[in-house]
């Protein structure tokens, strides 16, 4: 197995530039033993080790099932149509391998006939875009939408044209075979490698013993990547949620029925409206609430409490009508189960005063959304290990916290697993410098960003652009944008001006431009050379203690005698700032500074942690020496720059 990386091994001799790097075959070597004695593992491979490799060469030499799961869809891509290919050519290696995503993702038949037989209740867009799915749908053959060139992948029409669980009539279905999410099901059944995600594991997770809902198949050997996300994201898949969207979608589900299937049951109509006028009246409450709070609170106002019995009142009227449906109709068959569903939950999201959960809600214009999320998922995560035999493999480039993996295993209750922490092999004492500037104004000081603006503005130009600006709020890098128009003429690209695709592409077709951005470019942004050279980070990137998880995850802490702000906020934001730091050095020939502007990273003692959970930079606290830094750069690199 090591002989595979080394200097004049297998992979050098099949892939054209490949470096035998020594922590990349420490990590395949331990994935290999975790594999054949079937143990589980937690790897930190830190940036540059070539983690990816490290597990692919070991599963597929194993000979076993696998399934490996990515941190997003993007990732799940590329690992399927980028990674394995090469792997699996430098191997010859002969095994299926497939890739699976969420039902979310392929067209269903079902619905889109459904549509078609109803097709006036859609708006003039709508139906033109109904009509090229059409088209489409005889061509496709695995209906995945993100491969229908004629409608793009964020159109409004998907959502009405996908299915959910919810939704879903399963073996019922007319055209269960013809079905996209079955034959995809049955590939992945067939398949030696299966490529998911996170999100669809954890879900398909949740639906286990629903029969049809089951889309992932049984494995030997489980590989997370980015497994800094599954503690969050169990946290959520294993609470339970319901929506505005759910209600609506489901009255307009019982309407559709009635107007193309059971149409003397005027009194479908009269159920369906109910539930739509009282979801609708309940939504337009909760708008003059904050966007987001406790539901304890929420639901102790008089004015929700009666607009709630309203709701329950119309699930109870659905339930009455459907019932005398029951066999005329597999839609309304479904819709039925889906209103004893919706009722039970609703319920259950009222009875806040059950411990052990986060009671919360989000609101926007035109929805609303009721959660309650467990506030650990160690018990359950464990039993998953337990009763799902085999090898179960965790990495990332962020999982410890001042060189300790504690505060990860422990989420995940994996308290018998075997670990491994690699340092990247990058020299980041020569290619990068870190610098938290003198006279930075506090965090939360008034007219913050202008004074961030003047004291970094000639950093940004001296270094022709070529900058990350990433913020910790929505309100910071809107002033941040406004200001930076104002004073230069470097291109300054802002999240949300566009999609996060375009403006990667913009930022790096330009080759001096400022980019500055929110969370989503905190991570799995990956910019390699000269175009990315200085990452700036606005504070230390600590969650809000009024976020509803975090406030109770906290409170928990404390009730158990813990230091909710040692245990839980700062690990947290110890891994967030990694993530961010992680944008800068992606190869060994990246060179760049990374300027933090927070005081409290060298004037409180917990500042300590965080540098020492960050790659082992120079620091300096004088701007001018990061100038000089960036300036020592050959001159051709600047030149090439200013002719672009």
């Amino acid at each position: 197995m090591i002989d595979d990386f080394a200097e004049n091994g297998l992979l050098a001799t099949a892939i054209d530039g490949f470096v035998a790097r020594s922590p990349q075959r420490q990590m395949a070597n331990k994935v290999t033993k975790a594999i054949q004695a079937q143990q589980s593992l937690v790897v930190e491979a830190g940036t540059g080790t070539g983690k990816t490799f490290a597990y692919l060469v070991p599963a597929l030499r194993s000979e076993k099932k696998v399934i490996i799961s990515t941190g997003s869809k993007n990732l799940q891509e590329q690992l399927y149509s980028k990674d394995l290919p090469i792997i699996k050519k430098a191997l010859d290696y002969t095994g299926k391998i497939s890739l699976l995503k969420g039902r979310a993702n392929y067209l269903c038949l079902e619905r889109m006939y459904h549509q078609y037989a109803a097709a006036g209740d859609l708006d003039k867009n709508l139906r033109t875009d109904l009509v090229r799915v059409k088209n489409w749908s005889i061509k496709t053959k695995d209906g995945d939408i993100s491969k229908c060139t004629t409608v793009t992948e964020d159109n409004p029409i998907w959502p009405i044209l996908t299915s959910t669980n919810d939704n879903c009539l399963g073996s019922e279905c007319e055209h269960y075979n013809d079905c996209y999410v079955v034959k995809a099901r049955k590939r992945a059944l067939n398949a030696d490698i299966v490529v998911v995600n996170h999100h669809l594991f954890l879900a398909d997770v949740v639906v286990k013993g629903t029969g049809f809902g089951e889309l992932i198949p049984k494995a030997d050997v489980m590989i997370f990547d980015e497994a800094h996300q599954l503690p969050d994201l169990a946290c959520h898949y294993f609470g339970e949620q319901l929506t505005s969207r759910q209600l609506f979608d489901l009255a307009k589900e019982i309407n559709l029925a009635y107007r193309t299937e059971v149409k003397d049951m005027s009194q479908l109509q009269q159920c369906a409206d109910k539930l739509q006028k009282c979801t609708q009246d309940l939504r337009l409450l909760i708008n003059q609430q904050n966007n987001k709070g406790n539901l304890r609170y929420l639901f102790n106002q008089a004015k929700i409490k009666q607009e709630l019995s309203y709701l329950f009142d119309a699930l109870d009227f659905c339930k009455e009508v459907l019932l005398l449906a029951i066999g005329r109709s597999t839609t309304l068959d479904n819709c039925f189960d889906r209103v004893n569903q919706y009722q039970l939950l609703l319920k259950r999201l009222t009875e806040t005063h059950v411990s052990g959960f986060s009671y919360w809600y989000e609101s926007s214009y035109s929805s609303f959304l009721f959660a309650l999320t467990p506030l650990s998922v160690a018990e359950k995560f464990a039993e998953l290990l337990i009763e799902r035999k085999g090898s179960w493999i965790f990495t990332s480039a962020t999982l410890s916290v001042d060189n300790q993996l504690d505060y990860f295993t422990k989420r995940l209750g994996l308290t018998n697993s075997d670990s491994l922490i690699l340092e990247s092999p990058f020299d980041y004492n020569n290619q990068t410098i870190m610098c938290v500037p003198r006279y930075i104004p506090s965090p939360n000081e008034q007219g913050n960003a202008e004074k961030l603006v003047d004291i970094l503005l000639p950093v940004i130009e001296a270094n022709k652009g070529r900058c990350f600006f990433l913020c910790t709020s929505y309100a910071m890098m809107n002033a941040l944008a406004t200001q930076f128009r104002e004073l230069t003429k470097l291109p300054v690209l802002v999240q949300g001006d566009t999609s996060k695709v375009k403006l990667l592409e913009q930022f790096i077709h330009s080759g001096n431009a400022l980019l500055i951005a929110t969370s989503s470019f905190w991570e799995g942004i990956d910019v390699r050379g000269d175009t990315l050279s200085c990452v700036i980070i606005d504070k230390l990137p600590f969650t809000s203690p009024d976020e509803p998880l975090i406030k109770a995850r906290m409170e928990d802490c404390q009730m158990q005698g813990g230091d909710a702000f040692n245990e839980v906020q700062l690990p947290e934001a110890v891994i967030t700032l990694k993530q961010g730091v992680g944008r800068l050095i992606r190869h060994h020939n990246d060179r760049g500074a990374i300027i933090i502007c927070d005081n409290r990273l060298v004037m409180r003692p917990y500042g300590a942690t965080f540098i020492n959970s960050l790659p082992p930079s120079p620091r300096t606290r004088d701007i001018n020496k990061v100038i000089n830094f960036l300036l020592s750069n050959s001159e051709s690199i600047i030149d090439n720059l200013e002719n672009k």
